[in-house]
C-alpha cells in the first residue's frame, strides 16, 4: 500500500474510478431476489463471490465442508438474521433493523447448502470435560489465532457472545477434531486425545457470560441530516492513503476524522452498515446509506467530503464510495479502520445500552 499527501480543501490529482465490485450496490428491495442474487449481493463482498471466504476481515468460508458437514440450517439462518455483535458481520433480519425477511434468509442457506454436504449428526460431548485443563491446551494451541475475551484474533472469535449462544459444544467439538480443510485450521483428531478435546470445549464454552437482552437505538428515519457543521470550512487532510491499483487517494484515518470532527469542520459520515448496526453503535452524527439501498446518495452534495465507513473495515464503506464515485463526487473516502477501531479508541459514538467497545485485535 503506498502512502499519499493531500490538502483536503483540494480534489485529488485525478478522477477516482469505482473499483470492481463483487456486486453492484442496489436499491431495490432484496427480497425479491432469488438465493444466488442474494449471497452476491450482501455476502458475497466479505465471503468472496464464491463463499470460500477470507475477503474481507477474516470472514470464514461459508462452504467449507466440515463447516456445512456440522452446521445446521437453522445455525447458519440465525448466523445471517442475528450477526456477530462487535465483529463486521452484522445482522440481517428485518426483525431487528436488517434488510431481510426470514423467507430470503432461508433462501440464502439453500444456496449455501448446494455448494456443499448435508450436516452430519454431530453426537455429544462428555461432561466431564475440565475447563482448568482446557485453559492450558487452547493457549497452546488455539489462542494465537482464535484470541481470547479481550482479543479478537485472526479467525472465528470464539468469545463472541452471539457465536457461543448458537454453537453447541458438538458443533465446537467437530470444528477441533475435523479442522476446516484448506484453511490454517487443522484437524487436532490425531494431534490431541479425546478428553483434552472435551476440556478445549468446556473452556470455550467458559467464555459465554451471561447477558441483558440486546437494546437497540431507534431505526433511522431516512430523514436525518446530512451535512455535518453546515457553516464549518472543508477538513484540511494531512495524509491519506492511496487505493493501491489506482494510485488515487482513498483511505483517511479515524484520527484525522475525529480531529476534523473536533475542528468542527464541514463534512458527511456515511454508516455503510445495515441498519441494524447503526441501530446498535454509530459514529456520531453518522448518517445511515447502506451499502444495499444506496438511494440516499442522491442527496450527497459533491461540494462536502463524505466518509464512508464500516467494520470490514474496507468493503461496505466501498461499494458507498464506489457508488458516489460513479455519480461524479470527487470528495469521498473510506474510512480507513473502521468504526469497530473508533469505538475501541473511545472517539464519539451514539451507543445503544449495554454495548460497549469490540475486543482489541491482533495487527493485521
Amino acid at each position: 500500500m503506498l502512502l499519499a499527501c493531500s490538502d483536503g480543501s483540494a480534489k485529488p490529482d485525478k478522477p477516482q474510478k469505482p473499483r470492481d465490485a463483487t456486486a453492484a450496490a442496489v436499491d431495490a428491495d432484496p427480497n425479491a431476489l432469488e438465493g444466488a442474487a442474494l449471497y452476491q449481493t450482501l455476502c458475497a463482498h466479505c465471503h468472496g463471490a464464491n463463499a470460500k471466504g477470507y475477503k474481507a476481515d477474516n470472514a470464514p468460508s461459508l462452504i467449507n465442508p466440515t463447516f456445512l458437514e456440522s452446521a445446521s440450517d437453522d445455525f447458519i439462518a440465525r448466523s445471517i438474521a442475528v450477526g456477530r455483535p462487535g465483529t463486521s458481520m452484522a445482522a440481517y433480519s428485518r426483525e431487528v433493523g436488517g434488510p431481510l425477511e426470514g423467507a430470503a434468509i432461508a433462501r440464502i442457506v439453500t444456496w449455501l447448502r448446494a455448494q456443499g454436504g448435508k450436516p452430519k449428526p454431530l453426537g455429544t460431548v462428555a461432561a466431564t470435560g475440565d475447563a482448568q485443563r482446557g485453559s492450558v491446551i487452547y493457549i497452546r494451541e488455539c489462542l494465537k489465532c482464535h484470541g481470547d475475551a479481550s482479543t479478537r484474533g485472526t479467525a472465528v472469535h470464539l468469545a463472541n457472545a452471539q457465536f457461543l449462544a448458537l454453537a453447541s459444544d458438538a458443533f465446537i467439538r467437530y470444528a477441533i477434531v475435523s479442522g476446516r480443510p484448506g484453511t490454517p485450521m487443522e484437524s487436532f483428531a490425531q494431534k490431541l486425545r479425546a478428553e483434552e478435546i472435551d476440556d478445549i470445549v468446556a473452556f470455550v464454552r467458559g467464555f459465554a457470560k451471561p447477558a441483558a437482552p440486546p437494546e437497540h437505538l431507534p431505526e433511522p428515519t431516512g430523514k436525518e441530516p446530512l451535512v455535518l457543521n453546515p457553516k464549518g470550512k472543508p477538513p484540511v487532510w494531512k495524509k491519506l492513503r492511496s487505493d493501491p491499483d489506482s494510485k488515487v487517494p482513498r483511505y483517511v484515518s479515524v484520527d484525522e476524522v475525529k480531529q476534523a470532527l473536533v475542528e468542527k469542520r464541514r463534512l458527511i459520515i456515511i454508516d455503510a452498515r445495515p441498519p441494524s448496526d447503526w441501530m446498535r453503535v454509530h459514529i456520531t452524527g453518522a448518517v445511515s446509506i447502506p451499502y444495499h439501498d444506496t438511494t440516499r446518495l442522491a442527496e450527497v452534495p459533491k461540494d462536502t467530503w463524505a466518509i464512508a465507513y464500516c467494520a470490514c473495515p474496507h468493503h461496505l464503506s466501498g461499494v458507498v464510495v464506489d457508488e458516489l464515485i460513479k455519480r461524479g463526487h470527487t470528495k469521498a473516502l473510506v474510512l480507513d479502520e473502521g468504526i469497530l477501531e473508533w469505538h475501541r479508541r473511545g472517539y464519539p459514538v451514539v451507543a445503544a445500552p449495554g454495548v460497549t467497545p469490540p475486543p482489541k485485535e491482533a495487527p493485521r
